[in-house]
C-alpha cells in the first residue's frame, strides 16, 4: 500500500532524526565554506566537488573515516563490522549517492526477512528526501523508490532459497546481514548482475567462520573492510566494559570486533531446520479427532519497547509436533500482552502454556496463575533456572535443556513447522559455544525470541518427563 506524500515526508524526516550523527560545528564551517565560499557556488550533488562531502553538509553529520572511504570505493565490497558501528548508516548513503548518481540503475537491497531489507532501505529514503527531495518520482513505497533519473531501488526479504527474486536484472545487490543468508539465495541472486556487470555489497556481524560471506571477505573480487565497534566514536569505553563483563569471550570477540571464529557455530544447522519444513499445503501430525490434539503455547517476553514479545503455538499427536502459528509483538504493554493470552487461549484452549519465570516475565505469571481459565494452565519456565508452577513447586531445568530437547526432536524427525521466515531465521541465528577449559556449553543468539517460544512450547509436550499435570 502506497503512503500518502504528505505522510511519506513526515515519516522520513523523523526518521531522518533517529539516524544522524554528530558533526563537530568548526567542520560543519569548513564544508560550507568549501561549497559557498569564493568560486563557484555548488548547490547539489551534481556540481559539487565531492558528493560525499557534499552529503555530510547536507546531513549535518560527521562521516567516520572508514565510512567515508567504504562509500567511495567501486566495485564489490564485504564489510564484517561490531554492533552499532555505523555500517547500515555507510551503506545507506552508499546506495543513495549510487541511484541519484547513476541515471537508469536498480538495487536491489534484501535480508533473510522483510523487516531487515525494509529497515535499510527507510534509511535509504531519508538520505534521498535530504539530498535530493525533488528527484523522488511519485510517491515511495515501504520497498520501492523510482527517482526521476530512471534509478530504482528495491527491497525485498530473499526467503531460504532466494526464488521470487530470479526475475530480476540489477546493477548493485546489498545483502544485510549476509553471514544470516542461506547459501541458496546467493546462487539465485549472483546471475542477476551477469547481464549488467553489476556489483554486491555484503555487510554482516559475522556468525562462524563459514559460508558464502566468509569467503567473499577472504576473495580478490572483493575489497574488505573490517571495523571494530571500540573504533566507533559515538560507543563508549564504558559501554563496552559492561558489555564485556556480561558475555563471554568469544561472543565479544565475535559481536563487537566482528572475529570469524571457528569455536562459535550454529546449534541448528541449515540442514536440520530444512529438513522439519512441511509444504505449506501439507500437515505432518494430520487430520485427526480434535480431541486427540494436544496444542501448547510457548511465550518469550520482552520489555516495553524493547525487543519482541513471541508467541508459538504447536499441536501434539502422538509425539509428533507441528508449529501452527507464530506471533510477535512489539512495544505492547503487559496487559496487552495477557490479553493476548486470553485470545489466543479462547482460540486453541491449550493443554498448557509455557512463559519466562523470571525477570519481566515474573509479574505476568504472578497474574496469570491468579485467572481461572488460565491458572491450570500456565507454567513457569524459567529462562536459566527451573519450572515454577502455581504452588511455587520447583524443577531444576537449565535453558539448554529446552533447546537440546527441541534440537533432539528435530534430529529424530518428530518436529515440523511450515515456511515461516521469521522463525527459520531465529532458529538460524541460534548459536553454540563451548569453553575449551570448563566444557560448559553457551547458547545464544540475535534474534532469539521465537526461538526462546518455541523451545518452550515444545518442551510442554514431554509431559511424562515434566510431570506438567501434576503441578496443577
Amino acid at each position: 500500500m502506497k503512503k500518502n506524500s504528505k505522510d511519506f515526508w513526515k515519516n522520513e524526516e523523523n526518521l531522518k532524526q533517529k539516524c544522524e550523527l554528530s558533526k563537530p560545528s568548526s567542520e560543519l564551517k569548513d564544508l560550507r565554506n568549501k561549497y559557498s565560499g569564493n568560486g563557484e557556488k555548488a548547490t547539489n550533488l551534481w556540481n559539487a566537488p565531492s558528493a560525499v562531502d557534499f552529503a555530510e553538509l547536507k546531513l549535518g553529520i560527521k562521516l567516520d573515516d572508514w565510512q567515508k572511504n567504504y562509500i567511495n570505493t567501486e566495485g564489490n565490497t564485504a564489510v564484517r563490522a561490531g554492533r552499532q558501528s555505523g555500517k547500515s548508516f555507510a551503506e545507506s548513503l552508499r546506495v543513495a549517492l549510487f541511484a541519484l548518481l547513476n541515471p537508469k540503475t536498480q538495487t536491489l537491497i534484501i535480508g533473510a526477512v522483510d523487516r531487515q531489507s525494509v529497515e535499510l532501505f527507510e534509511k535509504v529514503k531519508s538520505h534521498i528526501v535530504t539530498l535530493a527531495k525533488n528527484n523522488i518520482k511519485g510517491n515511495p513505497t515501504m520497498h520501492k523508490i523510482e527517482l526521476t533519473n530512471g534509478s530504482k531501488i528495491i527491497a525485498l526479504p530473499c526467503g531460504r532459497t532466494g526464488y521470487g527474486l530470479r526475475n530480476y536484472a540489477i546493477h548493485k545487490l546489498v545483502v544485510d546481514e549476509a553471514h544470516y543468508v542461506p547459501e541458496e539465495v546467493f546462487v539465485a541472486v549472483r546471475p542477476m548482475l551477469a547481464t549488467t556487470g553489476g556489483t554486491i555489497d555484503l555487510l554482516s556481524t559475522p556468525k562462524g567462520n563459514k559460508g558464502f560471506f566468509y569467503d567473499c571477505f577472504f576473495s580478490d573480487e572483493f575489497t574488505t573492510f573490517h571495523v571494530l565497534s571500540s573504533s566507533c566514536p559515538r560507543i563508549t569505553e564504558e559501554f563496552l566494559k559492561s558489555e564485556k563483563k556480561r558475555m563471554t569471550k568469544l561472543q565479544f570477540m565475535q559481536e563487537y570486533e566482528a572475529e570469524f571464529l571457528d569455536s562459535l557455530q550454529a546449534f541448528f544447522s541449515e540442514d536440520l531446520i530444512n529438513s522439519c519444513i512441511i509444504p505449506q499445503s501439507s500437515s505432518e501430525v494430520g487430520v485427526v479427532p480434535v480431541s486427540a490434539v494436544g496444542y501448547y503455547l510457548g511465550v518469550d517476553l520482552a520489555g516495553h519497547g524493547i525487543d519482541p514479545n513471541a508467541f508459538v503455538t504447536i499441536k501434539e499427536h502422538k509425539g509428533h509436533t507441528e508449529v501452527i502459528e507464530t506471533g510477535i509483538t512489539e512495544d505492547v504493554k503487559a496487559w496487552e500482552t495477557v490479553n493476548r493470552i486470553k485470545a489466543l487461549n479462547n482460540k486453541f484452549h491449550y493443554k498448557n502454556i509455557g512463559i519466562d519465570s523470571g525477570g519481566l516475565g515474573a509479574p505476568i505469571l504472578d497474574y496469570m496463575l491468579k485467572e481461572n481459565k488460565l491458572k491450570r494452565r500456565v507454567v513457569g519456565l524459567n529462562n536459566s533456572k527451573k519450572v515454577v508452577d502455581k504452588d511455587g513447586g520447583t524443577k531444576i531445568l537449565l535453558k539448554n535443556d529446552m533447546y537440546w530437547n527441541l534440537r533432539m526432536r528435530m534430529e529424530q524427525g518428530l518436529v515440523k513447522f511450515h515456511d515461516d521466515k521469521e522463525l527459520i531465521e531465529s532458529l538460524g541465528c541460534i548459536q553454540i559455544e563451548i569453553n575449551e577449559e570448563t566444557k560448559k556449553e553457551i547458547i545464544f543468539g540475535k534474534r532469539t525470541h521465537l526461538t526462546e517460544a518455541y523451545i518452550r512450547a515444545q518442551y510442554l509436550t514431554e509431559q511424562k518427563g515434566l510431570n506438567i499435570m501434576a503441578f496443577c
